[in-house]
């Protein structure tokens, strides 16, 4: 597999057109063709601030990198996604729970999976499939690293999960490759939560 990065800043749709060249320059010379398969909108950031402080700054961000982002720079794409490619959202478990302190970041992600069904809707007479997963508490270095790295935090969720454990990097990436692929063919505007059924 080649992997060819090229720099963005989600929280600037400015430079989308921009990036939108580089990328079409790179498909074209390294690829040969002028289209691509699959999009996912994994970008994000977390921001926890209780509702009553929550600065207009903070939400702004979020708004800005969790949804804004998902929706202008698949707009923007839309012209080299192939007909019968796939759109993957990305939303969290905290859009069906509540805690407090994620009322801002749980809002961007409600609103990514009423954007996604609307996606799907609309992208449907191209084939494109648009899907979003929520994701549970993952051992990552997202939001500062806290469920790898603080025990406490890691244990407590893994109390409140059905399997007993929080989720690793590649309990997602083998979800992911299987929405993906021809075998999820048939799904469409659907929420598949992968979890291990945290706060069932």
């Amino acid at each position: 597999m080649v992997s060819l990065p090229i720099q963005l800043d989600v929280s600037r749709s400015d430079t989308f057109g921009e990036f939108a060249s580089a990328l079409r320059g790179t498909l074209e010379g390294d690829f040969g063709r002028s289209d691509f398969d699959v999009l996912i909108n994994n970008a994000g950031v977390g921001i926890n601030a209780p509702f009553a402080v929550m600065t207009e700054e903070q939400f702004d961000r979020l708004i800005d990198i969790n949804l804004k982002a998902s929706f202008f720079l698949t707009q923007r794409l839309l012209p080299m996604i192939a007909d019968g490619g796939r759109v993957l959202n990305v939303s969290s478990g905290l859009a069906r729970f509540t805690n407090p302190g994620y009322s801002a970041y749980a809002a961007t992600k409600g609103a990514i999976e009423v954007l996604t069904r609307y996606m799907a809707k609309e992208l449907g007479e191209r084939r494109i499939r648009v899907n979003v997963i929520a994701p549970g508490a993952i051992e990552t270095d997202f939001g500062g690293g806290m469920v790898r790295d603080n025990q406490q935090v890691n244990d407590t969720i893994a109390g409140a999960t059905a399997l007993g454990r929080v989720g690793l990097p590649d309990d997602v990436g083998s979800a992911v490759a299987a929405i993906l692929s021809d075998d999820f063919s048939w799904a469409n505007g659907t929420r598949i939560e992968i979890s291990g059924g945290q706060a069932l």
